[in-house]
């Protein structure tokens, strides 16, 4: 049974290496961190061993009141294509929309041999189904029934799991789907069913197709994983109902919200999210400087920038060359973690990456059976990484079997020393990161001399300093906690619903009335969801965006309403939304058109509702603060270059007080992460107990 005064909060991050943990104490302010080995196979049973330590640790599972979850499951099912079996129903003489696709073509232009992704639902298991409503919603051609259980009962028999229904011009008028999806379970009960105009009821044929085949693509792997974990859960007396997922937006959802509503399609970016989303909030000092987080965890490195205090976000994307158009934070992926194996190529080349050792068997020096060298191997061979510490000395390493991975896979063939193919693995990992965000500030205009490098993951702070050194970044934040900054950022953030109707009309011709009964519409549905979601309404905070585009341009930008109005809209806020329009095609393409007609596109809202969140407190420095060398528990040789060993002093982050400063080269260990303080920095902790690098003079 649920405790009648709950006083625990929990955030759980999956990653490819490690699952991390963070429990915290709503009475006191203070949380505890797990870190527990991931389980690809099935990533539940991670979750589940992290939740057992706590409890046998004297946690009451009952006096856990919340869960949030940020979960790489269905961009693993994507990457690795093994998703549900499929059928597709689409308006009659539209069936090739899956095979055309668009235009875009990623890679090489002019490849005469590139093959677009297999679709996801095979011609066989498409069916054309005679139905057409217009670009108003008229119906042109009712919904002919008996094709549609004629449909459901030959995919039924083929065994696909999920459907997906996507006609034209459904997001005006979305009966026909609606009738769809109820004949659907009739003659299919068992069959999970994605209609196009509740997963992405916008223009723009592909994109809502590509959207919708996803979700049902998606959905079943999801259901299962949730099913899984949330008996789990209830076995070992975590009996809570607010149990969320990560979205990519940075928002959370309930459990109940992923299994329907076709919102599977948010989570794509679970994982990554929920780091820049605690980047955004516990860093918000630094909020003026804006941030580059970067994420370096077991298997790959995440990317996003912070301005203003808010991460930036796209509408539109791509993962794993499939096209899904839904919020989601401004994020980058490269296969560069700490699980990253190093390998000669065809060419004789070191490369690292993008496979991975993963959690299973994991690096040569866990010690589990790995053979094949990774970033990790190549960091503790340098001496970055301390054998006895990792994890706070509850996993030792194995610096002599990282050796021998690097000696026969690497050096060897080349012709070089264990210690130089560890020196260019790190050299190659680091530059690729750094070239990464190089590419991503140019695209976004961001001067990096500005901004402070935020690390995080288990292996960010290790190469921070490097990767800050290639870009003439000159300030690094580590937060406090940055081998589970992930698994903290959830319990940082609100519940976040996005809903979107596209509705193509002359700015000058849409009248308040008429936005207003389009934004009334999509509002009544977000309170539909939240009571099924056994929220209350009147939590419920709404903002309002309008898409809008000059007459003839193929591309849209998102137009903040917010504080345009009072109540409902007017002709001035509607002016006034105009102006704004203008403002923001020309600080982001550097020109406007303020003559030229504009059109609306699509109507947006957001739903958001606050939930309690960690609180990170700010101290005064102490009366009696410790000696900076009360914190210093020894040295070793660490080859910074590949090729000369310098002392470095090593620390322990719990012993040095705020106001404490140390000079590199050194090194800072917790249970956690491993900070890496290079020579010519120095290293402060503020008063939140960040540690705050600076390049000095």
């Amino acid at each position: 049974m649920q405790a009648k005064n709950p006083r625990y909060r929990l955030g759980v991050d999956v990653g490819g290496t490690h699952t991390d943990l963070v429990l915290l104490d709503t009475r006191t302010g203070t949380f505890a961190v797990e870190k527990v080995s991931s389980t690809p196979k099935n990533p539940a049973l991670g979750v589940l061993n992290g939740v057992a330590k706590f409890i046998e640790k004297g946690i009451a599972p009952g006096d856990i009141e919340f869960f949030a979850h940020g979960t790489t499951i269905t961009t693993n099912a994507l990457l690795e294509m093994r998703g549900a079996k499929v059928g597709l129903l689409i308006t009659k003489g539209y069936r090739a929309v899956q095979e055309v696709q668009a235009q875009a073509r990623d890679g090489n232009l002019f490849d005469y041999f590139y093959e677009k992704p297999a679709p996801i639902a095979p011609q066989s298991l498409t069916c054309e189904i005679p139905e057409r409503a217009d670009y108003q919603g008229n119906v042109l051609a009712p919904l002919d029934r008996e094709a549609v259980r004629a449909a459901a009962r030959k995919l039924r028999d083929a065994g696909v799991e999920s459907i997906a229904v996507s006609y034209l011009f459904s997001f005006m008028n979305p009966q026909h789907e609606e009738d769809t999806r109820a004949i659907i379970r009739e003659e299919a009960p068992g069959l999970q069913v994605s209609i196009s105009s509740e997963v992405l009821p916008r223009i723009r044929e592909w994109a809502r197709l590509s959207t919708t085949l996803l979700n049902a693509y998606l959905e079943p792997v999801l259901v299962r994983y949730i099913a899984h974990l949330s008996k789990g859960l209830d076995d070992a007396g975590v009996h809570t109902q607010q149990r969320f997922l990560m979205q990519s937006n940075g928002g959370v959802m309930p459990f109940t919200a992923a299994i329907e509503g076709g919102r599977t399609v948010h989570t794509l970016l679970s994982g990554p999210a929920a780091g820049a989303q605690a980047s955004a909030y516990l860093a918000a000092a630094d909020a003026g400087r804006g941030l580059v987080t970067l994420d370096m965890g077991g298997t790959s490195a995440d990317i996003a920038f912070i301005e203003g205090g808010v991460p930036l976000e796209v509408t539109e994307g791509v993962i794993a060359r499939r096209q899904i158009d839904v919020p989601a934070l401004d994020m980058t992926t490269i296969s560069a973690g700490g699980g990253s194996i190093a390998s000669i190529d065809g060419g004789g080349f070191l490369t690292v990456g993008p496979q991975s050792a993963g959690a299973d068997p994991g690096p040569a020096c866990y010690g589990r059976g790995g053979t094949r060298p990774t970033v990790t191997d190549a960091d503790i061979t340098c001496g970055y990484l301390n054998p006895d510490y990792f994890l706070g000395g509850a996993q030792k390493l194995d610096v002599a079997a990282a050796r021998a991975a690097l000696d026969t896979e690497v050096a060897k063939p080349l012709g070089m020393s264990a210690l130089q193919a560890a020196a260019g693995i790190r050299r190659i990992v680091d530059m690729r990161m750094a070239d990464e965000v190089r590419v991503f500030a140019a695209k976004r205009g961001v001067d990096l001399s500005t901004f402070t490098l935020l690390p995080f993951g288990g292996a960010g702070a290790v190469h921070a300093a490097a990767v800050a050194e290639e870009l003439g970044m000159k300030r690094i934040l580590v937060p406090m906690r940055p081998g589970a900054f992930s698994a903290l950022g959830l319990l940082c953030t609100d519940v976040v619903h996005d809903y979107i109707r596209s509705e193509l009309r002359p700015f000058a011709d849409v009248s308040p009335d008429h936005a207003e009964e389009i934004f009334a519409l999509l509002e009544t549905r977000a309170r539909q969801e939240l009571l099924a979601e056994g929220m209350k309404i009147e939590d419920a905070q709404f903002s309002r965006e309008l898409d809008l585009r000059y007459t003839g341009q193929g591309y849209e930008l998102r137009t903040p309403l917010d504080g345009l109005f009072v109540g409902a809209l007017d002709a001035p806020a509607m002016e006034a939304a105009r102006a704004r329009f203008d403002q923001r095609h020309a600080q982001i393409h550097g020109h406007a058109a303020s003559d030229r007609p504009v059109e609306v596109v699509s109507y947006r809202l957001r739903l958001r509702v606050s939930v309690p969140k960690y609180q990170p407190v700010e101290e005064g420095p102490p009366l009696h603060p410790r000696a900076v060398a009360e914190a210093q528990k020894g040295a070793r040789q660490v080859y910074f270059d590949g090729v000369t060993p310098l002392d470095a002093k090593l620390y322990e982050r719990e012993r040095l007080d705020i106001g404490a400063i140390i000079h590199g080269p050194c090194i800072v260990e917790q249970f956690d992460a491993t900070t890496v303080v290079n020579p010519g920095w120095s290293a402060r902790v503020d008063s939140f107990r960040n540690l705050v690098l600076e390049r000095e003079a």
